[in-house]
């Protein structure tokens, strides 16, 4: 399979696995902390993808030449990351804050232009545009719950900024190690910090969570958390870090998509452009297949 075809099939699964997520963070955030529900998923999940590394006889070890970059890029994307977009979510409206977290499109590409020179091309920079365009229309019908919450709208952001950096990072120092075991330690590593902050931030005695909340924190670390990071470290392995970026507008599509049928949110003609617009984004934003030699 052709590395674009591969990414194509890891976007897709990206797309769902996150996408359906989102609606499921007010199931669990009901019964225990943002901290508690971060710290939770991201240490069981690093602890199963390693796991199951060393099932498929992959080595855990970290190259020492490695281990400067993977602890930056776990604090920058990961810590800040969750931290940061599911304390938005419980300050403004979750879909709005997953719309907020996916602008990480546009950081990335401007980060790699500002920062690194790396030019865009034609194409790039009209998807880079459809993919604020689309994310802009999202945005614009959360305006009056971002008034309210400014901080809410501040921590979406700088959550799509880390989360853009922390894929630079990784992705411009060369990182030869197997997604899983990458993923892995990288969750791992970010719930240090995280769990701290569970424990002083935490409200609340010790007590069981209601079954229905134990099978969706269940369902998040293995599926969302686990399976859907290593899909996004696969494809930023497979392609230019801002063009993995784009791979992730799918994601606020089927999260709007998603919350239309849980919890019957609205679909209308703004939602539908905005869809048309990131879905654009992805089409022009992805290498195109190389053509084929003329025959002689």
């Amino acid at each position: 399979m052709s590395d674009r075809r591969r990414a194509i099939a890891l976007l897709l699964l990206l797309g769902l696995v996150w996408g359906t997520n989102w609606p499921l963070f007010p199931i669990v955030m009901r019964e225990i902390s943002v901290w508690t529900f971060r710290s939770v998923s991201m240490t069981g999940a690093g602890l199963l993808l390693l796991a199951t590394a060393r099932l498929r006889g992959q080595s855990l070890a970290l190259p020492r030449r490695h281990l400067k970059v993977v602890l930056l890029g776990a604090i920058v994307y990961l810590a800040l990351w969750n931290v940061a977009s599911a304390l938005a979510a419980v300050m403004i409206p979750s879909g709005q804050a997953a719309v907020l977290g996916f602008t990480m499109p546009v950081w990335a590409a401007l980060l790699a232009w500002a920062l690194f020179g790396e030019r865009l091309s034609g194409r790039q920079w009209l998807a880079v545009l459809l993919a604020g365009s689309g994310v802009g229309l999202l945005i614009w019908r959360g305006l009056d719950a971002y008034a309210q919450a400014p901080l809410g709208l501040a921590l979406g952001l700088l959550a799509a900024v880390g989360w853009a950096a922390g894929t630079m990072i990784i992705k411009r120092s060369g990182v030869d190690i197997p997604a899983t075991v990458l993923t892995g330690w990288q969750l791992l590593i970010a719930s240090v910090p995280v769990t701290l902050g569970a424990f002083v931030f935490g409200h609340g005695p010790w007590f069981m969570p209601s079954p229905l909340t134990l099978m969706v924190l269940a369902y998040i670390t293995i599926v969302p958390m686990g399976v859907g990071n290593v899909a996004w470290f696969a494809i930023v392995g497979l392609l230019p870090a801002n063009v993995a970026g784009l791979s992730s507008l799918l994601v606020p599509v089927v999260a709007m998509l998603s919350g239309t049928l849980i919890h019957g949110e609205p679909l209308g003609p703004l939602q539908l452009l905005a869809v048309g617009c990131c879905v654009a984004a992805l089409a022009l934003g992805l290498p195109r297949p190389a053509r084929s030699a003329r025959a002689a």
